[in-house]
């Protein structure tokens, strides 16, 4: 399917690494333009450097809880391509404690990042998008949205409210032909998630009717969909991409009876 992205301006914060990486790769490849911030300048460098040669890229070391950083770098990408067609808030952060151990700096932190630098991002990016009157923004929440962990009640929060952001947004900014969709990962291979695949990968595996752990190049194709006018009847909500996590209690039962082996995990 040719999803006429071509020429589009694609925004991801915390775009170097891991899912935010992999959507970037998948955009160019559609003809897309991409801009991606980060915190980490020589991720940045070296993300810049393999797509070389593969597309227009822009990239700037920017900090989304940084109101002031974010004002400046959605200048710079329209000064440089003269529009902002795509946003995607990819960029978040995750502290795991019990609830009580949390102190006012890891909520700040936590919230800052994944909520607050996210409601900044859509509020600078949105006035470029009404003017042109079309746009999508793609807010990255998480599983723990619908379903918290333990503790993870700061992130856990954070992404609900994120969610819950997503459908307000994309009410207040239909009027301007802007859509606004969420995504939850399910349990993917990335930086963030590392340590606790780790730990408990096999238990995690066992709640994917899939019955493997997803790649971040599993969710690049879906959203650079959601990034098309192909889906230009989608706003409001949050589109999961899991494996079938959680989509029954028993999801071990099947691959049992037909006597299957589990896929790789690749």
């Amino acid at each position: 399917m040719d999803l006429n992205l071509k020429g589009k301006i694609a925004v991801i914060t915390g775009g170097a690494s891991g899912i935010g990486a992999a959507v970037g790769r998948e955009l160019l490849s559609e003809g897309a333009a991409i801009a991606v911030c980060g915190r980490n300048e020589e991720k940045l460098a070296a993300f810049r450097n393999e797509l070389q040669g593969k597309g227009a890229v822009y990239t700037e070391r920017a900090d989304v809880s940084c109101e002031a950083d974010m004002r400046a770098f959605a200048a710079h990408v329209v000064e440089k391509f003269g529009r902002i067609d795509i946003w995607i808030n990819n960029a978040g952060i995750a502290v795991n404690k019990f609830f009580l151990d949390f102190t006012d700096e890891d909520w700040d932190r936590v919230m800052g990042t994944n909520l607050k630098g996210l409601w900044n991002c859509c509020r600078i990016a949105a006035p470029y998008m009404m003017e042109q009157k079309s746009g999508v923004f793609i807010n990255i929440s998480s599983y723990a949205a619908k379903i918290p962990h333990a503790e993870g009640a700061v992130y856990a929060a954070s992404k609900a409210a994120v969610s819950s952001l997503t459908k307000s947004l994309a009410a207040d900014l239909a009027p301007y032909h802007i859509r606004v969709l969420g995504v939850i990962p399910g349990m993917i291979q990335s930086e963030i998630a590392r340590k606790s695949i780790e730990e408990n990968g096999a238990k995690y595996v066992r709640d994917i009717a899939m019955k493997r752990l997803g790649l971040p190049e599993d969710l690049a194709k879906p959203i650079a969909f959601l990034c098309s006018d192909a889906a230009g009847y989608m706003s409001g909500f949050d589109v999961e991409i899991t494996g079938g996590k959680f989509a029954a209690q028993n999801t071990d039962w099947p691959w049992t009876r037909i006597g299957a082996a589990y896929p790789s995990n690749r």
